[in-house]
């Protein structure tokens, strides 16, 4: 699976496809953890801590297994992460982002363009 995962991430389309499933295991793995301690109450509570903490395991395990410049790919990471965050608030939680973070959201999507793309 590592060398098939490594082939995959060679191409731009296949880092991107696993960037973008890394950013949304993390965010669902904390998501279950907010769920967790503010939206339920004793077996549930337990239940979506367990499943927070087998989703962040498979998270880090998926976007370390790859051999690949992490430091090059944060940019794009960090931008997916903000963007795949704000989906899941609004899906999960029905919580629409306000002024502050949608600007501060785009500058940190332009940061991540910017990390992703300058060449020099």
């Amino acid at each position: 699976m590592k060398n098939v995962l490594n082939e995959f991430v060679s191409t731009p389309m296949g880092a991107f496809a696993v960037l973008v499933l890394a950013a949304s295991l993390e965010v669902l793995g904390d998501s279950f953890f907010q769920s967790g301690l503010y939206r339920s109450t004793g077996t549930h509570r337990a239940m979506w801590f367990v499943v927070g903490v087998g989703v962040l395991g498979c998270y880090g395990l998926f976007v370390n297994l790859p051999q690949w410049d992490f430091g090059k790919l944060l940019g794009v990471y960090v931008a997916l992460f903000f963007v795949v965050a704000q989906v899941v608030a609004k899906v999960r939680f029905h919580q629409s982002p306000g002024t502050p973070i949608l600007v501060g959201g785009s500058l940190i999507v332009a940061g991540g363009l910017v990390i992703t793309f300058w060449k020099g």
